[in-house]
């Protein structure tokens, strides 16, 4: 009786070692594999931005241009609605068609009232007031009356079309942001076919020829896409 029960006890031991051994592997083998898949699944966890390819992201970021959005930046800021277009060469000629009109205006205007002035002053002395002749600038005060009105009425012509041209230069850059922003949805590359076929004319029997042009539709945009 005392042998069955020591045999018992050994039997017992016997499968509680192989028992843990077996659970031992087990957690092995599937932390091994945890940490494997981690590995694997590395590169999923990549932002989908990453990996794609330069085609693939001007295609996204064409699907979400709205020509009207370069409109609309360009007639507040110049140049703004070229930056949209991701046309970057173009905000300093932007900028420059307006600065060279705007540069007339201020030096035109500056002259304008100094002109002005000075016309006034020597107006008034002819009158009997001389007290504002001392202020005269002194680049006007050898002109005579007649010279300084002709001159005052120079600049102001000259400073009222500088503020025409700055209008039509800023129009001409909403223009170019407008034209160029439409035209980025337009398939303007290199795939461009003309074909010619001679064939025979089923009624007169005779040969021609057929030209076949192959062109390009413009890039669809998504109708949902929110403004």
């Amino acid at each position: 009786m005392r042998r069955n029960s020591i045999t018992v006890c050994i039997l017992f031991l016997l499968l509680s070692v192989s028992n843990y051994s077996i659970n031992a592997q087990v957690a092995e083998k599937a932390t091994s594999s945890k940490d494997s898949a981690g590995i694997l699944s590395a590169p999923q966890l990549l932002s989908p931005a990453s990996i794609l390819t330069k085609k693939q992201k001007d295609s996204l970021w064409l699907s979400k241009h709205i020509p009207q959005r370069a409109t609309r930046r360009s007639a507040m800021i110049p140049g703004w609605g070229q930056a949209y277009n991701r046309e970057y060469w173009k905000i300093p000629l932007a900028w420059g068609v307006i600065a060279i009109p705007a540069v007339t205006y201020i030096y035109n205007n500056d002259y304008y009232k100094k002109t002005k002035f000075a016309y006034e002053a020597r107006y008034n002395a002819q009158l009997g007031d001389s007290s504002a002749i001392a202020s005269i600038d002194p680049e006007l005060v050898n002109l005579n009356i007649y010279s300084l009105q002709n001159y005052r009425n120079m600049f102001r012509r000259n400073r009222d079309y500088s503020i025409l041209w700055i209008i039509l230069a800023w129009g001409l850059q909403v223009v170019d942001a407008t034209v160029f922003g439409h035209l980025k949805h337009f398939n303007v590359s290199d795939d461009l076919s003309m074909q010619i076929h001679p064939q025979i004319n089923a009624i007169t029997k005779s040969p021609v020829l057929t030209m076949r042009i192959s062109l390009k539709d413009p890039i669809r945009k998504p109708k949902n896409i929110g403004k």
